[in-house]
């Protein structure tokens, strides 16, 4: 598998060609998944406990024009069951080499914030049927602007260093499934340093994040009411408008004869926001036996606000004419709701606190096939509830 992940990069980037004005290179991948949660009182990486092949199924084709002189350009259409197969472009950039260590990037490009962040949606590329999840779950991938890409030997070691600039714009899972986004003045670095069997990589990047909550009607409401009681202080730390946010991530891998060990660490913070800082971890190890792969990861995902996020919203205010008054949803009303409740509670709603075992198997049955089996068993210590999903299909590169 070492060797073919190897080619697999290589094809990724040349592919075959033919010639037209530019020396064109098309390539593909695809994944058929079918998968089935344990019960219906959650779903689980998007299955309940009615088996479906749409839910991560996909399909893809990437094309690289050699335009020469260093420059390429490389777009990517992905079309994935989740939506219907509506193929969309995932990537759209060009490249220019500035010699052999060296590039700079321009378009629509991955956000490095993982391992496996360049094949992300390549099921061939990695050992799981997905990346764990509680690391690499994010709903979006991808940004507009400019990176640049450097690689050395320093010593021993290789090194790459990314660069990167942009901004994002575009629906995103925060306060409900489909909440408009903008990321602002996103800047990061990645840099990843490897030797022989062992590699290691940090990725850091800054923005200022926007998120529209007016998809969220409780939220909105919430917000309106804090707004209408002069609470904009209060208010404004629950929206998030223009906040400074900041993704750090840290992992390493081990590649030593069969081998395989993969970890990987992530916090994301929004200042002054109802989203909560998130932290997640990995460790995944695995074993090859011949063309078979076998697998067992552990995650944990931690989204919690401080204490001192709660109880921040006056009981009572002042008003001119009125004097003290209760700050509710109905100040005329003895029993309603204090909005001091309401932020606690919208605070406490987005607390996450989960743990996944799973274990699975990888089986190279073709030069350009995987048959894949993972069984996932996700313990949700908020609801304290736990559902199992399994999950099972063959990746394909071509």
């Amino acid at each position: 598998m070492k060797k073919t992940l190897v080619s697999l990069s290589i094809a990724l980037a040349c592919g075959a060609s033919f010639s037209a004005t530019a020396d064109l290179r098309i390539n593909g991948f695809a994944s058929v998944y079918a998968g089935q949660a344990t019960n219906d009182k959650q779903k689980v990486y998007g299955y309940d406990d009615d088996a479906t092949f749409s839910n991560e199924s996909k399909f893809a084709v990437q094309i690289s024009a050699d335009l020469t002189e260093g420059l390429t350009a490389t777009s990517q259409v992905i079309a994935r069951g989740s939506d219907d197969y509506n193929a969309e472009f995932e990537w759209a950039y060009i490249t220019y080499h500035i010699d052999d260590s060296s590039q700079v990037n321009a378009g629509k490009m991955r956000i490095p914030f993982y391992k496996y962040s360049d094949y992300l949606d390549v099921g061939y590329a990695y050992r799981w049927v997905r990346p764990p999840q509680s690391v690499y779950g994010l709903s979006f991938s991808t940004y507009e602007g400019a990176s640049y890409l450097r690689t050395d030997t320093l010593g021993d070691w290789d090194s790459s260093l990314q660069l990167l600039y942009g901004n994002l714009s575009e629906d995103i899972i925060a306060y409900t499934y489909a909440d408009p986004a903008e990321m602002k003045s996103i800047w990061g670095i990645n840099w990843t340093m490897s030797r022989d069997w062992f590699s290691a990589r940090a990725a850091y990047l800054v923005a200022d994040v926007s998120i529209d909550e007016l998809n969220s009607a409780p939220l909105s409401q919430l917000i309106a009411g804090l707004n209408n009681y002069g609470l904009s202080n209060e208010a404004s730390k629950l929206q998030t408008n223009e906040d400074s946010g900041y993704f750090l991530g840290v992992g390493f891998s081990i590649d030593y004869n069969d081998i395989l060990v993969d970890a990987e660490y992530t916090e994301l913070e929004v200042d002054d926001s109802v989203l909560a800082p998130q932290e997640q971890f990995f460790v995944s190890v695995g074993y090859r036996i011949g063309s078979v792969t076998i697998h067992s990861t552990y995650e944990e995902n931690q989204d919690k606000h401080k204490a001192s996020r709660f109880d921040t919203v006056p009981l009572t205010i002042n008003h001119p004419q009125l004097g003290t008054i209760p700050v509710t949803t109905d100040p005329t009303n003895p029993n309603a709701p204090t909005l001091r409740a309401l932020t606690n509670a919208a605070l406490n709603g987005v607390h996450v606190d989960t743990s996944t075992w799973s274990v699975g198997m990888r089986y190279d049955f073709h030069p350009s096939a995987a048959f894949k089996l993972d069984y996932s068993s996700l313990d949700n210590n908020v609801t304290n509830t736990r559902t199992g999903v399994v999950t099972a299909g063959v990746d394909v590169v071509f």
